[in-house]
This record gives C-alpha cells, sequence and structure tokens, in this order.
C-alpha cells in the first residue's frame, strides 16, 4: 500500500482516567480515491502493531488488549473504547492511542501507540529543618518506592499531602516543589528518574486571638487557660509558644468542654470554631458556644453488684446526691484511664479477678435540674491466671525473672499485680522498661482463664569506668567493672564466660585507683535473693588503701609515712509487707581500720596509732518509683538510716572527763613553752586513747518525690537531713563520719569515712568546715525531660533550683539559713558506661568565708544519678 496520506485517529485517553476524549474520522486517499470510514459498518482487523516508548514484549501487549487478526469490530465502537480504559487502568501509561493505519475494503491495519511512564529511582527531599525520621514518614506515607512509576497523581496527591501535614502542624506557609530529573544509564539512555522534593516550611503561625461567643458562665480567660495546647501571643508568657497545630486545637476542644462537664453544663457544646488567617505569621480562632443548663446529681443506683455492697462501691465512686453535675469526675471513678492504679470502680473489680466486668453509668431520669443516675454493672465470671510465660531473656536465667513476677498460674486474676510485675521487671535494670509488656495470649471467658505472657528486651546491664586525670599532687587513673547480671554459681564453668558467667542477677563491682602516693582497691558481690527462695539481699564488699605522705614542695611521696585503712562489710535487707510490700528493711555491720606510720597533718592530732570503727547501720526504705530506674516518671523514694557503734564510754572504765579537761589544759600551752613539744605529744596520746574506738551515731534522711507534669516532663522534689551525734559529750564527735557539702556530690579521695553531699553552683566541700560538719539540711527543686529513652542511650535534659548548708551541732542549726543555687544539666545513660552528664550552676551565695556570690560552677556527673 502506497503514499499513505492520513492515518485516523480513533481513541485518546489520558491519566485523569477519561472515558473517551474524543474520535476523530479523518479522510485519506488511497491510489488516487477518496474513502472514509463508515462508523457503522464492521471491519476485520488485518494486522496489530504497538508503538511508542515502551519496554514491553509488542505480543504480551497485544494478547493484554484481547485483540486479534480476524476480530470484526466497529470503528470507532465500544471494544476500542473498553481496551483503552482498561490500559490507562493499568496506571502504567502516559500516551495511549490507536491509529488506523490502512484500510482495503472490509479489511484494516491498526496501530496502538503507548507511551510508558517514567520510574522512580531515588527520592530527595531537602528542606531546613526537616529532619531524617521525617523524610522516612514521608516516602513511607506516599510510597515513594524506588521502580513506582511517576505519574501526575503521584505527583500532586505527594505535594498536597506535604502541604496539609505541615498546614495541620501550624505551617500555613508552607511551599513545596516537586521536579523529576532524568537518570540515564552508560549510554546516555534514560532509565528512569529522581525525584527532587524541594520543601519550604516558612515559620509557624502565631494564634493572635481567641475570641469566644455564648459564654455566659465562663469568662474568656478561664476558658482560654483550659486550653493547654493552643496560647495566644503574650510576650510575658516565655514557656509556652502561641503556636497553632491542628491536633492540639483538637485536644483544646475537648477540654473546653471538659471544663463545662466537670462545672455541671453536661449538654455544652462548641457550635462551631472558625480559623481566620489574619496575615501570613497570625491566626486568629473564633469559637462560638453553646452552654445549656447547669445540673446535679440525684440518686445513683448500683444495678447488678453482687461481689461488692452498694455502701462499698458508694465509697469509691466518691459522688454525692444533690452534688453539681461533674461527668469528667464521674467517668474517672468509673475508669481512670490516664491512670492504670487509679482506685476507680473498674479496677475495684479488676484487681479482684473480675476481668471482665463492665460498668456503665446510665441517666435514668432527668428532673428539671437533677440527673438520676443507675451505675449498671455486669460482674461476670472470676478470671484465674492459667499459663504466665516471659520470651526475650535471651541472657537473664528464666528463674531471676519468674521470682520476680507478682503473677502465677492459678492465682486469681489481678490488674494491680500485672502493672507491678512490669514495674519490678523494670527496676531490676537488665530490660529496656521502655519496651517490656504484657501480652494477654488468651481470654477463655467459658472457663475465666487468661493466658498472660510477658515481652521483655535485654540491654547491656555491665559497665566500665576508665578514667584518668591530673589532681591531688598528680595523674590519677581509675579502673572500674560493674557486671550487674552476674552468676557466681558459674564461676567455675568455662563455657558461661561470655565474658564473664551472667545471668543470675548478682552484682559484682571491682574498682582500683591509683596516683603516685596513693592506691585504693575494692570488691563488692550482691546476691539479691539469699537462698534463692525469699528476696532477702546480701551485700559483702572489702576494700584497702594505702596512703604515703606527700610532700607538695618537692613534688614526692615519702613511703616512710603512711596511713592505712582496711575494711569490710556484710549486710542483709529483706522486703517486708507491712506497712506495704515496697518497704525494706536493712541491717549491715561494717569495719574499717585505720592505721597511721609517722603520719602528721591537720587531719589527725596523732601521727601513729590506729583507730576502729566498728558499726551496725539499720535502715527502712520504700521505693515505689515507676518502671523505669533511670527517668522515674511518678511515686517516691525515701530512706531512714542509723548507724550506730557500740558505747563503749559506758563500759571500758576510761574517765573521759578528766582527758578532755586535761586536753583543753594542754592546748593552751603556747608554742614558746619549753614544754610546748611534750604537751603536744600528751595531747596526741589522749586523741588516740579517744578515738581508739569511735564511739559515734549517725541518722539520716533522704526523700525524693516524682510528680508528671506534662507529657513525660516530670518534677522531681528532694529533701535531705544528716546528724552525727555523740554518746559521751566528754570523748566528744570523731573527726571521721563527717559531712562535706558542696560540688558535684562525687565522693573526692579522702581517708575520713567523709560524706560528700552534692550541692551544685558551689566548689566540691566548699561550704563546711575544714574537718567538716556534724548537721546538714538539703532541699532541691529539679525538672526533667527526656529527649530519648532509647536502649542504646537514655537522655534527659533538667533544670534545677536547691539549697542546703552545713553546721556544727545544733546550737549553729538554722534550716532556713541555706546556701541556694539555680541551674541546668544534662543526662546520658549508656548500659556500657552508667550515667554521665553535665551542670551549669549559679552560686547566689558566699562560700565560707567569703563575701561575694560564688556565680556559675561547672560540674561534670560519672556514676551518679540526681
Amino acid at each position: 500500500m502506497n503514499n499513505l496520506i492520513n492515518s485516523f485517529l480513533l481513541h485518546t485517553y489520558r491519566k485523569s482516567y477519561c472515558i473517551l476524549l474524543f474520535t476523530i474520522l479523518s479522510v485519506f486517499t488511497l491510489q488516487a480515491q477518496q474513502k472514509e470510514l463508515d462508523s457503522g459498518r464492521k471491519y476485520t482487523i488485518n494486522e496489530i502493531k504497538v508503538t511508542g516508548a515502551q519496554s514491553f514484549n509488542e505480543q504480551t501487549v497485544i494478547a493484554f488488549t484481547g485483540l486479534k487478526k480476524g476480530d470484526r469490530i466497529y470503528i470507532p465502537g465500544e471494544k476500542l473504547s473498553q481496551v483503552t480504559k482498561k490500559l490507562w487502568e493499568q496506571n502504567l501509561f502516559s500516551d495511549i492511542a490507536f491509529y488506523v493505519t490502512n484500510i482495503e475494503g472490509d479489511n484494516v491495519d491498526l496501530e496502538l501507540y503507548i507511551v510508558e511512564l517514567p520510574k522512580l529511582n531515588e527520592i530527595l527531599i531537602n528542606g531546613k529543618g526537616i529532619r531524617k525520621a521525617k523524610k522516612k514518614e514521608i516516602i513511607k506515607d506516599n510510597d515513594l518506592k524506588a521502580g513506582a512509576k511517576i505519574t501526575e497523581n503521584l505527583l500532586t496527591t505527594t505535594k498536597n499531602y506535604i502541604t496539609n501535614k505541615y498546614k495541620k502542624d501550624g505551617f500555613f506557609n508552607t511551599e513545596v516543589t516537586i521536579n523529576t530529573i532524568p537518570y540515564t544509564d552508560s549510554t546516555g539512555v534514560e532509565v528512569s528518574r529522581n525525584m527532587v522534593i524541594s520543601i519550604d516550611k516558612g515559620k509557624r503561625v502565631k494564634v493572635k486571638k481567641i475570641n469566644f461567643e455564648g459564654n455566659e458562665h465562663f469568662t474568656n480567660g478561664k476558658l482560654r487557660r483550659s486550653m493547654k495546647k493552643t496560647k495566644r501571643k503574650n510576650f510575658i508568657r516565655f514557656w509556652k509558644r502561641s503556636k497553632y497545630t491542628e491536633e492540639g486545637f483538637e485536644e483544646d476542644r475537648e477540654s473546653i468542654l471538659k471544663k463545662y462537664k466537670s462545672n455541671g453544663y453536661r449538654d455544652a457544646r462548641i457550635i462551631s470554631d472558625t480559623l481566620r488567617v489574619l496575615d501570613k505569621k497570625n491566626v486568629a480562632l473564633d469559637i462560638k458556644l453553646e452552654e445549656g443548663d447547669k445540673y446535679y446529681f440525684g440518686d445513683i443506683k448500683f444495678i447488678g453488684n453482687s461481689v461488692f455492697t452498694d455502701n462499698q462501691l458508694r465509697q469509691i465512686l466518691g459522688i454525692k446526691s444533690g452534688e453539681v453535675y461533674n461527668g469528667v469526675l464521674l467517668q474517672e471513678r468509673i475508669a481512670d484511664e490516664s491512670d492504670p492504679e487509679a482506685n476507680d470502680l473498674t479496677n475495684l473489680y479488676q484487681n479482684n479477678g473480675y476481668l471482665a466486668a463492665r460498668i456503665n453509668p446510665v441517666e435514668v431520669a432527668v428532673r428539671n435540674d437533677t440527673i438520676d443516675f443507675e451505675i449498671r454493672i455486669m460482674e461476670r465470671n472470676l478470671f484465674y491466671f492459667d499459663h504466665v510465660t516471659v520470651v526475650g531473656n535471651d541472657r537473664t536465667n528464666d528463674h531471676v525473672i519468674y521470682r520476680e513476677l507478682r503473677t502465677r498460674p492459678g492465682q486469681k486474676y489481678s490488674k494491680r499485680d500485672v502493672v507491678r510485675t512490669i514495674r519490678e521487671l523494670g527496676q531490676l535494670g537488665f530490660f529496656d522498661p521502655e519496651q517490656l509488656s504484657p501480652n494477654f495470649k488468651k481470654v477463655d471467658e467459658n472457663n475465666g482463664l487468661v493466658d498472660l505472657e510477658y515481652s521483655v528486651v535485654e540491654k547491656g546491664s555491665s559497665q566500665v569506668e576508665l578514667q584518668g586525670g591530673y589532681g591531688g599532687g598528680g595523674f590519677v587513673g581509675t579502673l572500674g567493672l560493674s557486671f550487674n547480671n552476674f552468676s557466681l554459681r558459674n564461676i567455675f564453668n568455662l563455657n558461661s564466660y561470655k565474658p564473664l558467667p551472667m545471668g543470675d542477677g548478682q552484682k559484682l563491682s571491682i574498682r582500683a585507683q591509683a596516683s603516685s602516693y596513693y592506691q585504693t582497691y575494692s570488691i563488692s558481690l550482691t546476691e539479691p535473693w539469699l537462698g534463692g527462695r525469699k528476696p532477702v539481699q546480701l551485700s559483702t564488699s572489702f576494700s584497702h588503701t594505702i596512703q604515703n605522705f606527700y610532700d607538695y614542695n618537692n613534688r614526692r611521696a615519702d613511703k616512710s609515712r603512711s596511713f592505712t585503712i582496711t575494711g569490710g562489710s556484710v549486710g542483709l535487707a529483706k522486703k517486708v509487707k507491712w506497712p506495704d510490700d515496697y518497704f525494706v528493711w536493712s541491717n549491715a555491720v561494717s569495719f574499717q581500720h585505720y592505721n597511721l606510720n609517722n603520719y602528721n597533718t591537720g587531719l589527725f592530732t596523732f601521727g601513729d596509732g590506729y583507730s576502729n570503727n566498728l558499726a551496725y547501720t539499720i535502715g527502712i526504705s520504700r521505693n515505689n518509683t515507676a518502671t523505669n530506674p533511670i527517668y522515674p516518671t511518678q511515686g517516691s523514694d525515701f530512706s531512714i538510716t542509723a548507724k550506730l557503734t557500740l558505747p563503749y564510754s559506758a563500759f571500758n572504765n576510761v574517765d573521759y572527763k578528766a582527758l578532755s579537761n586535761e586536753r583543753d589544759l594542754l592546748e593552751l600551752t603556747p608554742q614558746d613553752d619549753p614544754e610546748y613539744i611534750d604537751d603536744r605529744k600528751r595531747i596526741s596520746e589522749i586523741d588516740q586513747e579517744r578515738f581508739k574506738w569511735l564511739e559515734y551515731y549517725k541518722i539520716k534522711f533522704k526523700g525524693s518525690w516524682y510528680t508528671r507534669l506534662i507529657g513525660k516532663m516530670v518534677l522531681k522534689t528532694n529533701t535531705e537531713f544528716g546528724f552525727l551525734g555523740a554518746y559521751n559529750q566528754d570523748r566528744g564527735v570523731p573527726p571521721f563520719e563527717r559531712f562535706f557539702v558542696g560540688g558535684d556530690g562525687l565522693g573526692a579521695y579522702s581517708l575520713d569515712g567523709r560524706e560528700v553531699i552534692q550541692l551544685r553552683g558551689y566548689p566540691n566541700q566548699s561550704l563546711s568546715d575544714a574537718d567538716g560538719n556534724t548537721i546538714y539540711n538539703k532541699f532541691s527543686l529539679e525538672v526533667r525531660y527526656p529527649v530519648t529513652l532509647a536502649q542504646m542511650a537514655s537522655i534527659y535534659v533538667l533544670g534545677f533550683a536547691e539549697g542546703g548548708a552545713s553546721y556544727d551541732g545544733f546550737r549553729n542549726y538554722n534550716p532556713f539559713e541555706l546556701k541556694r543555687s539555680a541551674g541546668a544539666g544534662l543526662r546520658i545513660f549508656m548500659p556500657a558506661f552508667g550515667l554521665l552528664g553535665i551542670d551549669f550552676g549559679y552560686g547566689f551565695d558566699p562560700v565560707l568565708g567569703g563575701t561575694e556570690k560564688n556565680g556559675w560552677e561547672t560540674h561534670f556527673i560519672i556514676g551518679q544519678q540526681f
């Protein structure tokens, strides 16, 4: 067939999925004769060809169309329309068209012209302040995978998604630009395209005005204060920005209605709310309200209860007839979803085995302004734990976990016990507390059986302390190892060394510190379940320290002059059930032997001799803080301890009053007196006698309370008190065991058993006398907010304000005369290194002996948690 003049374009469909845009009948000249397609006539397909930019096999495409040689079809007609629509629905092509290339009688040749959509190769998202996690979210939510077809619909929906997403977060001026860039192979042929998404969020719009209409019982100010997420612009409020977000405003709508419902207005509703854009930076909110009437509680009856009496339920409900209607309180007393341990009716049943109990408050009558209620209770049957399992522990042995479980097979179901078990597992420190979860594997309502599975995720439970620095006249190096999930019983099992035997929940700590003039070594072992049957904790420790006299003039240590301390302790602690089972009673016996060999310093009045410190410590503590021991969010932790020595002066027949009087007289000897040296020697002998066996008692109290403020923001309140006293005033308080206040709280190197009390904003131990004090108190407030609580690293920031001081005896004690400070800090807990941190504190008062406020101090925190 020669000189084909025209082809006939029959059908064309574009990406918008229109059914049929147009049908063109053209005229072509064949062998100088004019012929036309007859729309009412059937034609026989003589040949089909596939052309255009596409990578599909021609026969595959033809087979997919369902057309074949010899088919008789109308041109134009329904058959070609259906084929074209079918091809568009595959979302693979940007252009589809049928052409008639030849016509001979009732035979036609067809050409199918298709252009394939480009494929997506790589997605690049650019934009200031767009985090990596947000980029991943955009890619995932829009299904932007390599190989996907780039359609106009994909580009449009992606752009709209991003714009709307940021608009919900208050970025009303977000601009999104999407470009596709050809990606060619080595021959220069385009094989796919890269998608570049550029996002300019702009700045969040601020809420300039919040207007209310229809409110008569509450002022605009009270309603605005009930809105926690959406605030007006106010230059004096710096702690809460006036940003607008759709999600935050939705929460505040509910807060406004809660405000009304908690004050009797149960019918209150928001008729409309309008967001008005004032300019590019500001918006206004117009909220129209309908308050309704004020209501009161009428009769409240309990229906369906047989396990608990009406009086028992009424005590928990705590609502009396005649009180102002409070729908929020009513729902909280039925089931408080914000607190899993709340004292509500649902928990009352669930803590006593009635897992499937259902409690519904129903309004049965409205009499003028009074509403009568029926609390309808479906108690159903009792439930018992059937199978209780733990999964995910690949290092910790099963018995370590199962002994902490409060839910055991055969026991009556208790929601309180499930929550408490999660708390106990988190407090072990072996698992990621943020990933602990109870999973109900089976709830058999017919037989009243529950299968419960606890899922745990192991985390590193051992720490290494390796540090060095210059201090005390030379280089100081420290190496410490702490294995918090040690296994003593496998100490001789070589196969269990990975690198040490682990999994039995014991704690082994080894530490060594050395410098040019002293060395100290310590080892401790803690077994939390002595005997494996009861929660009786055995703690043992041993330490040995050697210090040589250091001459700061020639910077050398004199090894002929030494001071050594050798000591150890054994303690038992037991969990008790009274007053409740959060209490722990502890007992410990400790002994330290202080030996001085020609070691004359200002610290001791005798350079040759020894002292013994045999003491008994008894204490009671209670810790019911929430699951994560690194970042508690609620609960409290307090302890009271008393450390006591024997009252040796009561039975050793030494006249300490005579010795004290003699010593006072000898102290009056002037240095130019010929007897001065002999008198000082006699003072040394007297002090050696006084302190041969140390005699004292020490009382300490420490309490911390954790309160959740907003979200994960937590307020920690702390108070501390310590007192060191003497049984015999003639013998006096020993120079050991004293309190030193100020600084980072890290135990500085010392040999006198001192306790270093942290008070940031001041140099270390700068708020106490050179020889320490016998009384101290401290108060602090700390606001914490977590950056991340991930397993690899828990990080939180904090701001603090605190005050404290130390005193020499009750005559000088004034709990209101404090050294004050405030500042901010950062804490990082990594399983391999423990707790690390830094604080910047400002001291508002002078140090001891100073006249000007101390100002800024930087503190580095290692291995402590404040």
